[in-house]
């Protein structure tokens, strides 16, 4: 069987990943009250100012807001569990409730587990055909009928007994379409 991830390139520039992380993340709040989402934002905290790449404000029960903290890394290596501590540090600097972090490239288990202790949400975005798996020892694209999307996020994390688990989360059209990304 080939691994899903084997072509992991995405044709898409940094700052469209960054808009359709924020356009995804705005399409999935619809029912919170007064979500807020922005792209690139610099914040002042007592120790620094930050730059966030995609801001979550929403109010919660008895008004409460809540913010969270989205970071997108479009590397060409598997995250390294520095970039997640980073996060870490600038959601308890800003006093953030919670931190997401998107990449293109997958995370080490170093990076995994030190999400999972400190609550850091960890997101990767492939093409859509990495939802298609096939037991052929040859690259086989997947068939048209079935309307793969152009890109699609997994959601990475640690289960209770260590092992890696993954769940696939649809982008669909529409917030490629935001961005300006063509679909084919």
């Amino acid at each position: 069987m080939i691994p899903p991830f084997t072509h992991s390139e995405l044709d898409i520039s940094p700052k469209e990943f960054e808009l359709l992380v924020k356009n995804w993340i705005t399409q999935e709040g619809d029912g919170l009250t007064s979500l807020e989402v922005t792209h690139d934002s610099k914040l002042e905290a007592h120790d620094s100012t930050y730059q966030i790449d995609v801001l979550a404000k929403f109010q919660g029960f008895g008004g409460a807001e809540f913010i969270v903290l989205i970071e997108c890394k479009k590397y060409s290596s598997p995250v390294e569990r520095e970039t997640v501590q980073i996060l870490h540090d600038k959601v308890r600097s800003l006093g953030a409730h919670k931190g997401m972090l998107f990449t293109t490239t997958g995370f080490q288990s170093g990076a995994i587990k030190y999400a999972k202790a400190h609550g850091i949400a960890l997101i990767r975005v492939t093409s859509g055909s990495a939802a298609y798996q096939t037991r052929s020892s040859i690259p086989v694209e997947p068939p048209v009928w079935l309307n793969l999307p152009k890109f699609m996020a997994w959601h990475i994390h640690e289960n209770d007994t260590g092992s890696i688990n993954m769940s696939a989360l649809k982008l669909t059209v529409e917030d490629l379409r935001r961005v300006g990304v063509m679909c084919s």
